[in-house]
């Protein structure tokens, strides 16, 4: 008797050793994998793999993008959304993520064959008067003999500098007494003003170690204890720092945010934090008139890679309010700042009131900018007892803390 073979019957023949050496290369590659990732990600920072392109395609994959995929395979997750989302369309999203350019923003396809063009990479929230991608502050980097020269511009037109104003009240009608709230600080404390500088033209050159942004921490301070908020005023020299460390002008953030949490770690209180800057854009972008009186533009930066970004950001929007209302075109508005190239963080994610400020631009006098640090003490102490008065709606006006 014959037996029988089912027609196209097709037989596999498996070798139990084939079987473990797959199963042995999976796992041999799985453990190479993780262990070369945690070689990377154990490196210190300076030693990192970094890459713009990878990072700008992380940072355009958002939430509302990853939940259309999800919906894409489950259906239901679809009935959550809210009626007038729309769907991205998939080739545009993977044209977006392949080549990191964005058809509605050509700064994506310039930025990429200018140099210098990622300095337009920041976002506008909030636009103050005349402020656009073309005006926008800019950080300049000092040479590097400029941060370790010894000698420095000859100082002229310094009378104004130590300007006092007689006409304050000695006692304000709130006070937190003892208790300091508001922290000062300069990240960057040697930026300064062309007007100080004997011979000094060039906006890359503006700095110097006695005339610099630290005037206007004391002006601020002085405004905002007129006006009853505690203040706490911080001049170290972060530049000198770095320059004994060997570092450069990029880790001002990283040694500024070791003297600002050392500092918070004894006071608790501290919960507004104002990182004074200077911008590098000239006279005819910083300057405004008001009822007659020239004064030096303000910009708020706030960093978009940190985890009080939000609240940080609406703390900075609500003091753009008070001034476009008291000081009509002062403020160039509310930016953002984050991804490769830039800090980021701005030691913002410290505190949820925490802002960077830029005041003026290397072409400012103190005249102007002391203006300008008494209406942020304004702007600035209007929205703290507003907030106080919400917050504590018992609490006895005038009682000392």
């Amino acid at each position: 008797m014959k037996s029988y073979r089912p027609p196209n019957q097709v037989m596999i023949t498996i070798q139990g050793s084939s079987i473990i050496k797959f199963s042995f290369a999976v796992i041999l590659f799985i453990f190479l994998l993780f262990s070369i990732s945690g070689a990377l990600t154990a490196l210190k920072p300076e030693y990192q793999l970094k890459s713009s392109s990878v990072n700008t395609v992380a940072s355009n994959i958002t939430g509302g993008m990853l939940y259309q995929l999800l919906g894409w395979e489950n259906h239901a997750l679809m009935q959550s959304a809210p009626e007038n989302s729309s769907a991205p369309k998939l080739t545009n999203m993977m044209f977006a993520l392949s080549t990191n350019v964005n058809l509605d923003d050509p700064r994506s396809l310039l930025g990429r064959e200018l140099p210098g063009f990622y300095q337009f990479d920041g976002k506008i929230l909030i636009a103050g008067e005349g402020t656009n991608y073309t005006n926008m502050p800019i950080e300049s980097s000092p040479p590097l003999d400029i941060l370790t020269a010894e000698k420095e511009a000859t100082l002229q037109n310094t009378e104004d500098v130590d300007d006092k104003d007689n006409n304050k009240s000695t006692i304000p009608p709130l006070s937190t007494g003892k208790k300091k709230v508001v922290y000062i600080y300069f990240s960057h404390n040697t930026e300064s003003y062309l007007p100080y500088l004997k011979g000094v033209t060039d906006p890359n050159l503006a700095y110097h170690s006695k005339i610099n942004v630290t005037k206007i921490g004391d002006r601020l301070k002085e405004d905002l204890e007129d006006r009853g908020i505690g203040t706490t005023l911080d001049k170290t020299d972060v530049q000198a720092i770095l320059k004994q460390k060997h570092k450069d002008f990029t880790a001002s953030y990283e040694e500024s945010g070791k003297v600002v949490q050392a500092v918070l770690s004894k006071n608790h209180d501290l919960t507004y934090l104002i990182d004074i800057h200077r911008d590098a854009r000239r006279k005819s972008q910083t300057t405004i008139k008001i009822k007659g009186k020239s004064y030096a533009k303000v910009a708020f930066v706030i960093g978009s890679n940190n985890p009080n970004y939000e609240k940080n950001a609406d703390f900075a929007g609500e003091l753009h309010k008070i001034l476009e209302k008291k000081y009509k075109g002062l403020s160039r508005g509310v930016l953002k700042q984050g991804g490769w190239r830039y800090n980021g963080k701005y030691n913002q994610q410290l505190s949820n009131k925490a802002i960077l400020i830029e005041f003026g631009g290397v072409d400012n006098t103190f005249e102007e900018l002391y203006r300008s640090a008494d209406a942020i003490a304004d702007a600035l102490s209007e929205y703290y007892w507003q907030a106080e008065k919400v917050n504590n709606p018992d609490k006895e006006k005038g009682s000392k803390e």
